[in-house]
């Protein structure tokens, strides 16, 4: 829907949950299936980059940034 907000969260220790309809294009311009809501790796461990697949937890991933 046009004009919809995209929001997008840094979760402490964790992912970036991004939520609304975006367009997820790699390098080369190819697009992600992707719904209305998904997570980006953040820590760079995950096995399914650019999406998050929990790993941050196993790694004990730690950052938490806030807006300042």
């Amino acid at each position: 829907m046009a004009g919809e907000k995209v929001t997008i969260k840094i979760n402490d220790h964790g992912s970036i949950r991004v939520t609304g309809e975006v367009d997820l294009l790699d390098a080369e311009g190819n697009r992600f299936d992707v719904g209305n809501t998904f997570s980006l790796c953040r820590c760079g461990q995950s096995g399914t980059k650019p999406f998050c697949d929990g790993t941050h937890k196993k790694i004990e991933f730690d950052s938490a940034p806030r807006a300042t």
